[in-house]
């Protein structure tokens, strides 16, 4: 059974005050993010559902998927989005030896840095999971740690996208940072939640903006 807050817990964000979880603001701007692209056709899709709203978001991209589709990854940018390393191979921080884990976020750095001068350097750890000791070197480097307010689950495979959507919008506020994929595995539930949840969103008077936090 999977088990994970679409709601993040107060607590949790007390215990972690490093990390960013949102960015409180009474403009009611909030924070939509993508992670595990550039996909082909997928985050396409998503490029032209932002473009109709005029939102701006940020992509935490992989850096695989950057070497693969470099074309798609400076489209991003072209459109004014903001991007954010999520490690080369999208790897488990706890599951991966210090020395590997931070090789790894090197290693998709430089392919951003190929397209990108990337001088917000904002990073988001694979699942959320990250050890002190990861965390601590990124952060002295520079990093933003950026986590999430809402978790929508796109990629939960076992919820209908009506569900999907719900979790968006009955838990979102002013500030909120809200995640998404623009993933093959992810897209069943995207492609009906990202559109409806822009057009709810933009109704009730809320803006949607990149992360840029130097």
């Amino acid at each position: 059974m999977k088990f994970y807050w679409i709601k993040t817990h107060f607590f949790i964000k007390k215990v972690f005050p490093r990390y960013v979880w949102s960015l409180p603001n009474s403009k009611k701007i909030v924070y939509l993010t993508f992670d595990d692209g550039p996909t082909p056709k997928i985050t396409d899709f998503v490029l032209s559902e932002l473009s109709k709203f005029k939102a701006k978001a940020t992509f935490f991209c992989i850096g695989a998927n950057i070497k693969k589709h470099p074309n798609l990854f400076a489209e991003i940018l072209a459109d004014g989005h903001q991007i954010g390393n999520h490690t080369f191979n999208h790897l488990n921080g706890w599951q991966t030896n210090n020395e590997d884990y931070l090789e790894n976020v090197l290693l998709c750095e430089n392919e951003i840095e190929k397209i990108s001068n990337n001088r917000y350097k904002l990073f988001r750890a694979p699942y959320g999971k990250i050890r002190s000791f990861q965390a601590n070197i990124l952060l002295k480097k520079g990093y933003k740690i950026i986590m999430w307010d809402v978790l929508s689950a796109d990629f939960d495979t076992s919820i209908s996208r009506e569900k999907c959507l719900k979790n968006v919008i009955d838990n979102m506020q002013s500030g909120s940072i809200i995640v998404f994929h623009d993933s093959v595995k992810a897209f069943p539930n995207l492609e009906y939640t990202l559109p409806k949840a822009l057009a709810i969103l933009k109704d009730r008077g809320f803006a949607f903006e990149a992360i840029e936090l130097k």
